[in-house]
């Protein structure tokens, strides 16, 4: 109904768009040719044999592969000429046209035909990718007379993504960063297997919202409709939508993938090739004129792509980007800046390149191991018979109950698709895999003690499965779940011949409550801090009233964790997390505003929750025998965000979801509970900083075991009663002998107090008096409810 007609230029947007560009779109005509200053314009004196040793002069073919960008389309339309934007104006396509000269056209092949007049393989005219003059501005032909490709070094340049992104929200999977990631690769290991001799530039996608100036300024005369048939992931969604948000993302992650496929070094295995990120449309934004408003004269009429004048401006920051050293490329490159040819010099003769530039690529396979310099690794002798006479090397038996943080949903995960994955093997407190020289976690520390350990999980996996083993915990879950996992965990205890119940000591990690706080805003009752106590409590009971039956254990209780913090990935994170995720992961903290209702509620909530499961430690309640504890481990109480150099969030400490901790994240989670189970109660660390430099503690002859409070000479704060008040907490009735109706009332409205036979109540932990009697803060003492 809104667009029932055939598309012409009239009905495709209101009669204005027939009248030419206004003048406040217009900014000053920069020309499109341009000079070059550079003196040192010689070829090396003989053929280089590496790439990494190639002066401009050294080219003799250019190329290029890409989408409509690359290809020229509407480079040269006349401003209303919408339907020229089909014609491919590759003659002054920016990475590969060779029209007129430099003086006239900017393009790279135009600039090193200033160094080496016999460059080959620029297109010139209009035409498709089959037409002659086309030359090589499309895949590399290796048939072409003219072109020694054994011989001549090769400049290709490589620039998509655009489509896809216009694309992605028809099909999100398939339009994936891995996706694109993955044929971005395909391609590039063709040309690597090959082509000899090849420089390969791999322009990373630009930052494509702009486009959304273009098609909302209120005095752009662009093709809207046909703006939205071009591009409709990008012009369609709304201001601060979830689609917005997703679009943000997947744009991001394009351009991180894009270094990541280069920075795995695949294409640096001999001399003569090698591929270079050219970054700088990473954060290019609309050109504007004078006025601010969105330069429609650097776009064709479609105003989707580049007109002669961005296409000069592209070749430019191109150029220099092909001379600045890896590491310190440019990558805020603005269309409407005045760009300088740089040159080459004497000192720095050659296109930049990893190696010429002395760059080291951050590792693919960064290791996540630590060190642990402790002297005294010998267990107890004679074997310790007190929970709080402990050694490390005591410990035989590791177990775990939790959430989808112990489950390790994502840790090791490169996408969004795979996050249902539970790298059980790499959880930081009952994870396996490898060794602690390669992978960090609590078992792994516990294995350089030089005892056998069991229980603790490897690979990855479902909690039934049988490498979990005694990682019980499940994704998801919330302290409601934690008795059913401890109560399975003691069956799958008696039921394993690699335990020995009677004898081995038992280090039990439990975590839950960040899935309680998320859920916190939706039902405040359920998720009350009282009832999350209680639940606590439950699991914790089924392990100490069976501890005649599996005795011999340590409880770590990990404090549930403040994830206020976390909201900093999801608000303003530039696209480097999903935000679109936000209501998904934990809607009660993450969406809204700082100050709104839910956020403070949650807020409030956690702290009740930190201080609830603190007085029920310290109740005593499960330090009735000796070789039975509850130590709670409070470091996560404050989190820290971590903070890359630019200000933003470290993303590299999270899994895609910016939620979930990656490998990098659970070893640092696994270093500061070994040094929480090791730290006295009452000195122990109540934050956590993702990022500090958390070296591995030992025990001392001081302080050989595990810290329990009687070993910290730690007394329990006694619960303090209420000051006793003036009266007691009776009161005086002043009213007159209460009497009853004379005879028992037929209606409501005559019922006197002495009528009343029966009283009853319905409600919540107000009514059932949790608490009110500070003897026990966590019993219902419902005698003296209100």
């Amino acid at each position: 109904q809104e667009n029932p007609y055939l598309f012409t230029y009239r009905n495709s947007q209101s009669s204005s768009s027939l009248q030419p560009p206004s003048t406040r779109e217009a900014s000053q005509e920069r020309s499109l040719g341009t000079d070059i200053p550079c003196l040192e314009r010689d070829p090396s004196d003989s053929v280089p044999v590496s790439v990494h040793q190639l002066r401009p002069a050294d080219i003799r073919v250019i190329a290029a592969l890409g989408d409509s960008l690359t290809a020229g389309n509407g480079a040269a339309s006349k401003p209303l000429d919408v339907l020229d934007v089909l014609t491919q104006y590759r003659g002054l396509s920016w990475s590969v046209g060779g029209n007129g000269n430099l003086s006239s056209v900017t393009t790279v092949a135009n600039i090193l035909r200033e160094f080496n007049p016999a460059l080959r393989g620029f297109s010139t005219g209009t035409g498709k990718e089959t037409t002659a003059n086309a030359a090589l501005n499309q895949a590399v032909a290796g048939d072409r007379a003219d072109v020694d490709l054994q011989a001549d070094w090769k400049l290709i340049t490589l620039f998509v993504g655009g489509n896809d992104l216009c694309k992605f929200c028809t099909d999100p999977e398939h339009y994936s960063p891995e996706n694109y990631a993955r044929s971005l690769q395909q391609s590039l290991d063709l040309l690597h297997r090959e082509v000899p001799r090849a420089f390969v530039n791999l322009v990373t996608v630009l930052s494509i919202t702009g486009l959304r100036e273009l098609h909302s300024s209120r005095n752009s005369t662009c093709p809207k409709l046909l703006m939205r048939m071009l591009c409709p992931c990008v012009i369609n969604p709304k201001e601060g939508s979830d689609e917005l948000k997703q679009l943000i993302y997947f744009n991001r992650r394009y351009q991180e993938r894009t270094r990541q496929v280069v920075e795995s070094g695949r294409y640096d295995t001999r001399d003569d090739f090698t591929v270079v990120v050219q970054p700088f449309l990473t954060n290019v934004n609309v050109p504007r004129t004078q006025d601010g408003v969105p330069d429609r004269s650097y776009f064709a009429p479609d105003c989707f792509h580049f007109s002669q004048k961005s296409h000069s401006q592209a070749a430019r920051a191109l150029w220099n980007n092909m001379l600045e050293p890896l590491g310190e490329k440019t990558d805020t490159q603005q269309m409407d800046d005045e760009i300088v040819l740089k040159c080459p010099t004497q000192a720095e003769p050659f296109l930049r390149t990893y190696k010429n530039s002395n760059y080291t690529y951050p590792s693919a396979t960064a290791s996540y191991g630590s060190q642990l310099l402790c002297e005294d690794r010998s267990p107890s002798s004679p074997p310790a018979a007190s929970v709080h006479s402990l050694r490390p090397a005591d410990v035989r038996v590791v177990a775990a109950l939790g959430d989808s943080l112990t489950a390790g949903t994502g840790i090791a995960s490169q996408s969004l698709q795979e996050l249902g994955t539970e790298y059980r093997g790499l959880s930081w407190s009952i994870g396996g895999d490898a060794a602690l020289g390669n992978v960090t976690t609590l078992p792994n520390i516990l294995r350089e003690f030089g005892g056998t350990v069991v229980g603790y999980s490897t690979g990855t996996g479902g909690h039934n499965e049988s490498n979990a083993f005694l990682n019980q915990a499940v994704p998801g879950a919330q302290a409601e779940h934690l008795a059913a996992q401890a109560r399975l965990l003691l069956r799958r205890m008696a039921a394993d011949p690699r335990v020995d119940l009677g004898a081995d000591w038992k280090l039990i990690t439990v975590l839950v409550g960040d899935n309680d706080l998320c859920s916190y805003c939706r039902d405040p009752d359920h998720y009350s801090a009282a009832n999350y106590v209680r639940r606590i409590q439950e699991a914790l009971d089924v392990l100490h009233q069976q501890a005649s039956a599996v005795p011999k254990a340590l409880v770590s209780l990990v404090d549930v964790a403040d994830l206020f913090p976390l909201r900093r990935l999801f608000v303003g994170t530039e696209g480097q997390c999903p935000t679109f995720m936000a209501d998904y992961l934990c809607s009660c903290l993450f969406t809204g505003e700082e100050g709104s209702a839910n956020v403070t509620m949650v807020r409030a909530a956690t702290s009740a929750y930190q201080l609830g499961i603190q007085r029920l430690v310290e109740s005593g309640r499960y330090d009735t025998r000796d070789d039975f504890t509850v130590v709670l481990q409070p470091f996560l109480r404050r989190l820290e965000v971590p903070l890359a150099q630019d200000g933003h969030p470290d993303t590299s400490y999270f899994s895609p979801d910016c939620f979930h901790p990656s490998q990098k994240g659970h070893a640092q989670l696994a270093r500061a509970l070994w040094n929480a189970v090791l730290q006295p109660v009452g000195h122990k660390a109540d934050s956590f900083d993702f990022s500090a430099d958390i070296a591995l503690d030992c025990p001392t002859q001081e302080r050989p075991f595990l810290a329990t409070h009687k070993n910290s000479n730690y007394s329990y704060p006694p619960v303090q009663p209420s000051q006793q008040p003036p009266q007691n907490w009776g009161s005086d009735l002043s009213c007159p002998e209460p009497t009853p109706s004379s005879a028992i009332p037929t209606s409501v409205h005559e019922l006197q107090p002495a009528d009343i036979r029966v009283i009853g109540a319905l409600g919540d932990s107000l009514t059932t008096a949790v608490g009110a009697n500070r003897t026990d803060p966590q019993a219902h003492w419902r005698g003296l409810s209100w």
